[in-house]
């Protein structure tokens, strides 16, 4: 039989809470997420030749991603709100077919920042698929995951 579990998300009852952080010391704290817009070609070169008519594809995804990550406790229902201290979004173009959007954040608190690397990525690659959609009904969103994640001590000062 196995043990039970012990959820934190879950108060005594059974009901949806927020964790209790304050306890744990401030680390310095980065999450790398990816994730893939895979779509037709000639919408890649499309994007890559500046030629998408709602405008420049990586930009929209770069800038909505960073403006999500920020957003994150808004967005996902029991996150922390963090200040975060770097948040970055890569957007690479394959000509054969597929956007890759990866998302680094990083943060100094007291819980873990992959939250905002996946709503980074999430946001972006629903940009990428508003921004294409209508010169491209074969967009797929996928593989959106988690790559990294790490904690260290903050150095003394």
């Amino acid at each position: 039989m196995s043990e039970p579990l012990n959820l934190t998300h879950l108060d005594a009852g059974g009901r949806a809470q927020m964790v209790d952080v304050g306890h744990k010391p401030p680390m310095a704290r980065r999450a790398v997420a990816r994730g893939q817009v895979r779509m037709k070609a000639a919408t890649a070169r499309a994007i890559l030749d500046g030629a998408v008519p709602k405008g420049d594809v990586a930009a929209v995804a770069r800038l909505a991603g960073i403006c999500a990550a920020k957003r994150t406790s808004d967005l996902i229902l029991l996150c922390h709100p963090l200040p975060l201290d770097h948040v970055e979004v890569v957007v690479d173009v394959d000509p054969m077919g597929t956007v890759t959007i990866t998302a680094t954040a990083a943060t100094v608190a007291r819980t873990g920042v992959e939250m905002e690397a996946l709503t980074a990525v999430s946001v972006a690659a629903l940009n990428v698929y508003d921004l294409v959609k209508a010169i491209d009904r074969e967009v797929v969103i996928e593989s959106i995951c988690l790559l990294e994640k790490t904690k260290a001590e903050v150095p003394a000062r």
